[in-house]
């Protein structure tokens, strides 16, 4: 498998078509030595973007991978590394939380000292803040730019709305510019990159990272409605997500999209990666493992997109309709 690599957005960035997250994994559902096995896997895989935020496992995530980065000693300009600010690391006071200057300001730094780098790659707005005025978050994630603690930032589950607003106040005051946005997309949940980002991407460039292309493991084929107790989502304090993506009308098309992927000789979680792959919008796919045998499956989806052809994307635009 060789790797293959997007432009993040309209920047000079180029990220893997696939990236590893440690959403709800690292410091949480996997032990240190599993995480390190991830890590390397997929480096030595080509993957060059790992995902983080100081919300994961209460920042213990950021550690891990802290930890990780320096035992391998990969040279840095090999590899780029996220976290977004928003909810905050664990505290509850107002002082804490959202996208004010005084928390993203302490948020970076507490992200940098976790992850034990002198900078982030990428940063991230974790959510849209309605208490801070937009101008005040651009201004602090310009600022942070240009101390050299971050080099590009964003958003994650904005509104195409709220993007463009923050872009109208850099172009009004020529600040730096958000350059990505962290959307979910599989292929259940399209509206937002297909439809509502659709502009976006040729006025301002917008680069997207994607999260949850197997809409939270339901696209691995292997959930029923009685589920199975260890799976993501049976995770404690995850009923939210279980109600939201598993009914029985979508595992009924579950089974009909593995019964496309078999005819192409793919299984459903690499065919489904790869189908979000064969949008040009995507600039990479994070995946999330707790095994190495499933990443390394998963990282098939890089040369899987290429049997997507206009045949296949009819039946399954037919499927999901069904």
């Amino acid at each position: 498998m060789t790797m293959r690599y997007r432009r993040l957005g309209t920047s000079g960035l180029q990220v893997s078509e696939l990236s590893l997250g440690s959403w709800l994994t690292f410091g949480k559902q996997v032990g240190d030595d599993t995480a390190a096995d991830l890590m390397k896997l997929a480096y030595d895989n080509g993957v060059n973007f790992f995902d983080n935020a100081e919300i994961y496992s209460r920042g213990e995530s950021e550690r891990v991978m802290g930890r990780i980065l320096k035992r391998m000693e990969w040279p840095r300009d090999t590899w780029v590394v996220s976290s977004k600010a928003f909810f905050g690391a664990g505290g509850k006071l107002p002082t804490q939380l959202g996208l004010h200057r005084k928390h993203l300001v302490e948020a970076c730094h507490a992200a940098l000292q976790r992850l034990q780098v002198d900078y982030l790659d990428l940063y991230f707005c974790h959510r849209p803040d309605p208490n801070t005025p937009i101008s005040e978050t651009v201004w602090a994630m310009h600022q942070l730019i240009m101390q050299g603690k971050v080099l590009y930032w964003g958003t994650s589950e904005w509104s195409a709305e709220g993007i463009a607003e923050a872009h109208a106040v850099a172009e009004r005051h020529h600040l730096i510019v958000p350059v990505m946005e962290q959307p979910q997309y599989n292929l259940f949940h399209r509206d937002k990159v297909e439809r509502e980002f659709a502009a976006l991407y040729d006025t301002v460039g917008l680069g997207t990272t994607i999260w949850s292309p197997l809409a939270s493991g339901v696209l691995t084929g292997k959930h029923s409605l009685e589920g199975d107790a260890s799976s993501r989502l049976r995770m404690a304090g995850l009923d939210w997500l279980r109600e939201r993506e598993l009914n029985e009308a979508r595992l009924r098309i579950v089974d009909r999209l593995k019964a496309i992927a078999e005819g192409m000789g793919l299984s459903l979680p690499v065919f489904a990666i790869a189908w979000c792959l064969t949008n040009p919008r995507v600039s990479t796919v994070i995946l999330g493992a707790s095994r190495t045998g499933q990443l390394e499956e998963n990282l098939k989806a890089v040369e899987a997109q290429d049997l997507f052809t206009p045949a296949v994307m009819r039946d399954v635009e037919n499927t999901l309709k069904e």
